[in-house]
């Protein structure tokens, strides 16, 4: 969430920080600003509230130069989304600071600030920590060690980046819970919240540990741990190109990154997969002896890729015969737990900052688990670096809010688990190469899935009118079902929920009538016949049914049905493949609509804060 940039060259920084904010505007954001150093010094800064091309306007018409500056892209949190809340935050005309993240012990700092004659311009927990900078440069006038004092009394989680005109030249920057790059450029450096703010002018990144503050020079660098020693981070070279985020020929990202899933499920794939089985060493190299000695698994995440845990505890409890519990990751911490002998804890994240994720995982390793593994899309994340083994998704970046090829791929790399963890329990020669040769498939049978559009974008018009649905689905289709009706909800703000299709008559039949579409998914499985009857239910009461069917289930469209003939796939896939309709008649209903379809309000792409 938010977005942080700031550059310390030897030329105008202020196109790179606004370069920088538009290749963030996946993140979700309500404001956005920049504060440089001009050349006598002094801070010139122009606040926004809306998008970039907002502030872009500003400028326009009060230009700041500078070579050495901070930009900001803020997702609300303490105030609304206005100019004055917006970032940069600027103490006495002499400290500028920018800040992903939340400060837990605000008000008592606040408190403490007004009685010392402070005077607060905003609404934010951020303005405090300005504030305390500037307090702690009383005397020393050094920014660095203002800063080491101020973090030390910061209560909650943070990314900062500060300049002062009083020690110009300088960026500090300091990290705890939340994710900070430095760009190394030639006689340059940069700092984002990450790498994709800075791939126009670098591909060499620093990625700061929790605790570490960088004091960033055009000409020079250094880091410091949280016991304040000097350290060394090594410098890593992206192999991200700088174009790898534009839409081509798509409306949007979220239609772009849906017709990438055969080729980012082919790279997931890759290398991991040998003949007729799965690589365990794609895990890492200390897989086996982890696999071998499992007794249980836990799956922790949220959203998206808590449905994709779902689905996983399907396929670890039948084809792997390995107990499997799946949490929501903002409850996990917030209860006691009974850890049984032998239990693997899996984290699930597109991004790997997720704060809910990685307070779950931190709390697993003071909890007795046997090890610990991340399924994540971001190789440099704080996720994986503090995992025991990690699978990276390879999904490329995905720039859409609303996750799609991410879902995809997790799920690709939960079913290569399941087989991995599963050979050692009850699944047989056999069963491992059912499973591969599905899996090779895969790629072809979203292509087949993607082929549907047409039938779907003409399916959409059916929706746009709608003010709730209902997604039904059984078995490992109820959590595809729970991902339809989220994409939907997120997208084109359309009320939607789904329930296992047994659980009609508990409840939600009450809801049925003409006004609802009801979007079932029916993939020829042993529940079919189950399902068949649970769509009767809804026909009886008057509901109008959108089934999602594979070609070998007796449905035909007709008084009150409407039926879609998806290609025929092995049972095991199925729920990777039934995904794909279900994103693209979110996406149509969304265009249809008339919404912000990449950056749908009130959401953010990486969820960085508690």
């Amino acid at each position: 969430m938010c977005g942080i940039v700031g550059a310390a060259a030897e030329r105008d920084v202020t196109p790179i920080l606004i370069e920088g904010l538009r290749r963030l505007e996946y993140r979700g954001y309500d404001s956005a600003g920049l504060a440089v150093l001009n050349g006598q010094n002094n801070l010139e800064r122009v606040r926004a509230a809306g998008k970039v091309s907002k502030l872009s306007e500003a400028l326009e018409s009060t230009p700041v130069n500078g070579r050495v500056g901070i930009a900001h892209t803020r997702w609300a949190t303490h105030g609304a989304p206005t100019d004055r809340n917006a970032h940069p935050h600027i103490c006495r005309d002499e400290v500028a600071i920018v800040h992903n993240g939340i400060i837990e012990n605000f008000e008592a700092l606040r408190e403490t600030q007004l009685a010392q004659g402070y005077e607060f311009q905003s609404e934010t927990d951020t303005e405090v920590v300005v504030h305390q900078i500037h307090r702690n440069m009383q005397g020393s006038g050094d920014l660095l060690a203002a800063v080491r004092a101020t973090v030390a009394e910061l209560e909650g989680a943070y990314a900062l980046g500060i300049v002062s005109c009083n020690d110009p030249g300088r960026i500090i920057a300091a990290r705890r819970g939340s994710p900070l790059v430095i760009g190394v450029g030639i006689g340059e450096h940069f700092i984002a919240s990450d790498v994709f703010a800075l791939l126009p002018v670098t591909q060499q990144f620093i990625f700061l540990e929790d605790g570490d503050i960088a004091d960033i020079r055009r000409d020079s660098l250094r880091i410091y741990d949280l016991d304040g020693n000097l350290v060394e981070r090594p410098i890593q070279r992206s192999e991200l190109a700088a174009d790898s985020a534009d839409r081509g020929r798509y409306r949007h990202y979220m239609l772009k990154e849906i017709h990438e899933q055969p080729r980012a499920i082919t790279d997931t794939l890759e290398g991991r997969l040998l003949d007729d089985h799965v690589l365990e060493a794609a895990f890492g190299p200390k897989a086996h002896d982890i696999f071998s000695q499992l007794a249980r698994i836990q799956i922790v995440a949220c959203g998206t890729s808590y449905h994709a845990g779902m689905v996983a505890k399907h396929w670890m409890e039948t084809l792997a015969g390995l107990p499997c519990d799946v949490e929501v990751a903002s409850e996990f911490r917030y209860r006691s737990h009974v850890v049984t002998p032998g239990t693997l804890f899996v984290t699930i994240s597109q991004s790997g900052e997720t704060a809910d994720t990685l307070a779950a995982l931190r709390e697993a390793k003071n909890l007795g688990y046997a090890a610990t593994l991340a399924i994540c899309n971001a190789p440099e994340s704080s996720l994986v670096r503090e995992s025991d083994l990690t699978l990276m998704t390879r999904a490329g970046p995905e720039i859409g809010v609303a996750s799609t090829k991410a879902f995809t791929t997790q799920l690709v790399a939960l079913l290569l688990l399941t087989v991995a963890t599963g050979r050692y329990h009850r699944l047989d020669k056999a069963g491992e190469t059912a499973v591969v040769e599905a899996l090779r498939r895969l790629p072809r049978s979203l292509e087949a899935a993607l082929a549907l559009e047409a039938d779907i974008e003409r399916l959409a018009e059916q929706f746009v009118d709608k003010n709730h649905t209902l997604f039904l689905g059984r078995g490992p289709q109820y959590p595809v079902a729970k991902e339809g009706a989220l994409k939907l909800k997120e997208i084109s703000y359309i009320h939607a929920e789904a329930y296992p299709a047994g659980e009609l008559k508990h409840g939600p039949l009450a809801l049925v009538d003409t006004e609802m579409p009801v979007v079932a998914v029916a993939p020829k499985d042993d529940l079919v016949e189950k399902l068949k009857s649970n769509l009767q239910e809804v026909r009886a009461r008057g509901g109008v049914l959108y089934v999602f069917a594979d070609a070998g289930v007796n449905l035909k469209s007709g008084d009150g049905y409407e039926v879609l003939r998806v290609p025929e796939v092995a049972e095991v896939i199925a729920p990777i493949v039934y995904t794909v309709p279900l994103q693209l008649l979110s996406y149509h209903v969304a265009v249809l609509k008339g919404t912000d379809v990449d950056q749908p309000r009130n959401l953010a792409k990486s969820v960085t804060v508690e």
